[in-house]
């Protein structure tokens, strides 16, 4: 039994399904990426995941146990959620920000201690914003927010990061320095990782599991990206017709669109 899965799940908003009959189980450990085409449910299914959806039908499991179970503190103490979009309180410096990471372990009877001064001192050195400490948020280049904000929920102290289109408005480099922080953090620190990623190149190379959706959410394939991503499968999921080679760098598969056929009539 892995400690996230869901079962049967329906997913929609306003009375419009998204997702209808979803069965998702994400292995324990895993570097697991959600992929598919635009509004085929892969951040609704990580919300739902996160408890921030509730469904409309169907079920999520957390370690054993409904989801909806759990009192709110208690999910943030086992999962922590990188949303897509995060706005940090004005004039708030990275430091204060990175620390309401540890409000899950906070109470009427645990206040801030040292332990919590450690924590925040830690996940900011390991994600590189520890000499950002003082700095204000909002002056930040976005390479360096998504640090911070990932950051935060490493401060939570969970097992288990979702992670929602991490590498959203990065460039490039910031992409690869987020991904690259992301793959450290499982093969190094054993968390596992689901990230909802645009990029399909990149969830080949980064995730060790990978679940693609269909539009109408359904589940195409699930499994090692190199036994389950396939020419024929790209098509199938995102209607491209391309080659499927090994990337030079990992070995990985490697997605190359098929080159359109110029019309030499009028050359």
């Amino acid at each position: 039994m892995t400690r996230l899965r869901a079962e049967g799940l329906t997913l929609g908003y306003d009375g419009r399904v998204v997702a209808d009959g979803l069965e998702v189980a994400i292995p324990d450990g895993s570097f697991t990426a959600i992929v598919g085409p635009n509004a085929c449910g892969k951040s609704t299914l990580l919300k739902a995941f996160a408890r921030v959806l509730r469904p409309n039908g169907g079920s999520v499991y957390l370690d054993g146990e409904l989801i909806a179970s759990y009192r709110s503190k208690e999910v943030a103490r086992r999962l922590g959620l990188l949303p897509q979009t995060s706005t940090a309180p004005s004039g708030i410096t990275v430091g204060d920000l990175v620390a309401r990471g540890r409000y899950p372990h906070q109470g009427l009877l645990r206040q801030w201690s040292a332990d919590d001064e450690a924590v925040v001192t830690d996940v900011m050195r390991r994600t590189g914003v520890l000499d950002l400490a003082d700095r204000m948020v909002d002056e930040l280049s976005g390479g360096q927010r998504q640090r911070v904000w990932l950051a935060m929920v490493l401060a939570q102290r969970t097992a288990i990061l979702l992670l929602d289109e991490p590498t959203t408005f990065l460039d490039i480099a910031h992409q690869v320095e987020v991904l690259d922080l992301c793959a450290q953090l499982h093969e190094q620190d054993g968390y596992t990782l689901v990230a909802v990623l645009h990029d399909l190149n990149q969830a080949c190379r980064y995730a060790t599991h990978m679940v693609a959706m269909r539009a109408g959410g359904v589940v195409a394939a699930a499994g090692r990206p190199g036994d389950i991503v396939t020419a024929e499968l790209v098509e199938d999921v995102f209607g491209l017709r391309a080659r499927v080679i090994d990337d030079p760098e990992t070995g990985t598969p490697m997605i190359i669109p098929l080159a359109r056929v110029a019309n030499r009539a009028f050359a």
